[in-house]
């Protein structure tokens, strides 16, 4: 299986969690984790990560915050499976209240988020999530950053619905991670599984 790690704004591909999860499937698994730097307007990360998908096999995805963002349209356009970290619903509007007056924002040495940027999130964005049985969401109540509640009632809303954890506590980074990687790779080795049977 090949997993490509998504990771979150203002994150690179040297992000902690991802970092784990290659740490933990170079000594446990012969899993191959993929970890693209994501630091470019919304559609070219999106083309870059379709780019990743078209030239391997058993492919899925594990996305932070924006990168579950991507990871739910991704899983639309390729069906493939993903698994979600405190995914983010609306990043536009996020960023708008977050960096209104500071726009454009230099987030990375290469990529400046401007307007333009916040419509292209908003035009990624689904009604609903489809393919969600290929999704599992993992929320934490502790989240300060995003109301967990919305990707609650988003993923469960859907038709089938994503398979959902919600725990009390915790963080917008689930500094718990580590311990739910077993747990991660098991629901996506399974979704592929049924894939090919």
């Amino acid at each position: 299986m090949n997993v490509i790690y998504l990771h979150g704004f203002r994150s690179s591909s040297a992000s902690i969690k991802g970092q784990l999860l290659k740490d933990y499937c170079e000594k446990h698994t012969k899993v191959q984790v993929h970890l693209p730097d994501l630091n470019m307007p919304p559609v070219d990360a999106i083309q870059r990560v379709s780019q990743l998908i078209g030239s391997m096999k058993d492919v899925a995805l594990v996305g932070s915050s924006l990168g579950g963002f991507y990871a739910t349209h991704l899983v639309a356009r390729h069906a493939v499976p993903a698994v979600l970290i405190n995914p983010a619903m609306r990043p536009w509007q996020l960023f708008r209240e977050l960096f209104d007056d500071e726009l454009p924002l230099q987030v990375h040495p290469n990529w400046c988020l401007d307007e333009a940027d916040l419509e292209q999130l908003e035009a990624l964005a689904l009604p609903t999530a489809q393919d969600a049985d290929k999704i599992l969401v993992l929320l934490q109540q502790g989240d300060e950053v995003l109301d967990y509640r919305e990707a609650h009632r988003y993923y469960s809303a859907a038709r089938p619905p994503a398979m959902l954890m919600t725990e009390a506590n915790g963080n917008h980074g689930m500094d718990d991670f580590a311990e739910k990687i077993p747990l991660v790779l098991q629901f996506l080795l399974d979704c592929i599984k049924k894939e090919t049977e």
